[in-house]
C-alpha cells in the first residue's frame, strides 16, 4: 500500500469545510446564510464581463508568457501610479493563478526547507499551512492592543529570543484578515527598515487594499523597493472564481519567480488576466460595492456588541468581524457547527486564525449583502438570547 506524505498533513482550512456543509444544505433547500468566506456578494464589474465575453466571442484562448500579458502588467504598473503615486517597472510584476500562487511562489523562491518565517497569531490559516506543507518552520507572533494588532520589530525581536530560531522571513498582511488591521506608513517602514538590516525577506500581503475604511492603506511598495508584495482580483475587484492574481518584485528576484512558475503554473489564465486588465477601470462601480460593505460593518459594529459579541479587534479594512464568542462558549468549532445546524447561519471558528486562543473567536465575514446581513443578525440575536 502507498504510504500518505507527511507534508499533507496540515490543518484544514476551516472555513472552507464550514462553507462546504452550508453549500450542502443550501442544496437541500435550507435557507442558509454563509458568513464564513470573504466571497464578495456582488458580481465581477460589468468591463470585466463584457471583456471576458469578448474574448470568448474571439475564441483564441491559450498559454500566455509564464509572468503574464503585457497589458496586463502595463495596467497595473498605471494602477500603482494613479493610486499610490508609484513608479512601478511593468518587468517586476509577475501575474498569478490567484494570491495563493504568489504565496507559493514567494515561499519556494526564497526560502530553503527549514527556514523559518514569521507571520501574525491570529492570521490567515493558508500561510500556516502552505508553509508547513513546503518544509519550513512557522514562528506565530502574537498580535493585540499592544502591538496595534500587527508585527513589530519588537515582537519580532521576542518571538525569536523566545523560540531560539532566526528568521529568513517575514508576512505581514494590511489590512489583515481577520483582525481587519491597517499598518500605516510609518510602521511599515520600520518593519521595512527591520527585515532589510536583518537581511530577512519582508513579503506584504495587499489583497484586501481598497477595502480600507479607516487607517492609512500604504503599499509596502512607498516604503521599500525590496518588498515581495502579493495581491489579488478577488476581493476589491469581486473576482473571486478567476483565480487571478499579481506580484510585485524586486529585480533580482523576478527571473528566480518566472523559472518556478513556468514548471508549477505555466501561466495564469488568458481569460481571466484579459477581464483583470479591464478591472482595473472600474473603480466608480466597485466603490459602490465597497459602500454596501461599509454599511454592513456600521452595523455589525454596533449589533454585534449589544448581542454579547464584542468586537475582539479593529475592523479597520478587508470585511470581517473577529468577535469574542466567550459569553456562550469556550469551544468556537462547537459554537460554529451548532449555529450552522440550528439557525443555518455559517461563520469560521476562531481556531482557523489562531491555534492557541482561536477557542474564544469567531470570524464573520460581511461581503454579503446588506438583507442578507441583517437577516444573519436577526436569527442570531433570537438565537443567543
Amino acid at each position: 500500500m502507498f504510504s500518505i506524505s507527511k507534508r499533507s498533513a496540515v490543518e484544514p482550512f476551516h472555513a472552507m469545510d464550514v462553507l462546504a456543509e452550508a453549500t450542502r444544505r443550501r442544496a437541500s433547500g435550507l435557507p442558509v446564510i454563509s458568513m464564513a468566506v470573504g466571497q464578495p456578494s456582488h458580481p465581477a464589474p460589468r468591463a470585466a464581463l463584457d471583456a471576458a465575453k469578448a474574448a470568448l466571442d474571439d475564441g483564441r484562448i491559450g498559454y500566455t508568457d509564464a509572468l503574464g500579458i503585457v497589458d496586463l502588467k502595463q495596467a497595473l504598473a498605471t494602477h500603482y501610479g494613479e493610486r499610490h503615486d508609484l513608479e512601478i517597472d511593468p518587468a517586476r510584476i509577475a501575474i498569478t493563478t490567484g494570491s495563493s500562487a504568489g504565496f507559493n511562489l514567494a515561499f519556494l523562491s526564497l526560502f530553503d526547507a527549514g527556514d523559518a518565517v514569521a507571520i501574525a497569531r491570529p492570521g490567515y490559516p493558508a500561510y500556516r499551512n502552505i508553509l508547513s506543507a513546503l518544509g519550513l518552520r512557522v514562528v506565530e507572533v502574537p498580535v493585540a492592543a499592544e502591538t496595534q494588532f500587527t508585527l513589530t520589530p519588537e515582537s519580532l525581536e521576542a518571538a525569536q529570543r523566545e523560540s531560539g530560531i532566526r528568521l529568513k522571513g517575514v508576512l505581514l498582511a494590511s489590512p489583515a484578515n481577520p483582525t481587519g488591521t491597517v499598518t500605516g506608513r510609518k510602521a511599515l517602514a520600520e518593519l521595512a527598515d527591520y527585515c532589510a538590516a536583518n537581511s530577512i525577506a519582508f513579503i506584504s500581503d495587499e489583497i484586501y487594499h481598497g477595502l480600507t475604511f479607516a487607517g492609512e492603506e500604504t503599499s509596502a511598495l512607498a516604503v521599500t523597493d525590496d518588498a515581495i508584495v502579493i495581491n489579488s482580483f478577488s476581493k476589491y475587484y469581486c473576482m473571486t472564481g478567476w483565480r487571478i492574481g499579481w506580484m510585485v518584485l524586486p529585480d533580482r528576484l523576478v527571473r528566480p519567480i518566472e523559472r518556478v512558475a513556468q514548471s508549477l503554473y505555466i501561466s495564469a489564465p488568458e481569460l481571466s488576466q484579459i477581464a483583470a486588465a479591464a478591472a482595473l477601470g472600474a473603480e466608480d462601480e466597485l466603490d459602490v460595492y465597497k459602500a454596501s460593505y461599509a454599511a454592513n460593518r456600521d452595523f455589525l459594529m454596533r449589533r454585534l456588541p449589544e448581542m454579547g459579541l464584542p468586537i475582539a479587534s479593529p475592523m479597520d479594512g478587508a470585511f470581517y468581524a473577529y468577535v469574542d464568542v466567550t459569553r456562550f462558549t469556550n469551544d468556537s468549532m462547537e459554537f460554529a457547527r451548532r449555529m450552522l445546524t440550528e439557525i443555518d447561519v455559517a461563520a469560521t471558528p476562531g481556531l482557523d486564525f489562531d491555534p492557541l486562543e482561536g477557542h474564544r473567536a469567531m470570524r464573520m465575514s460581511y461581503a454579503g449583502s446588506e438583507a442578507e446581513i441583517a437577516e444573519a443578525v436577526d436569527r442570531m440575536a433570537d438565537w443567543l438570547n
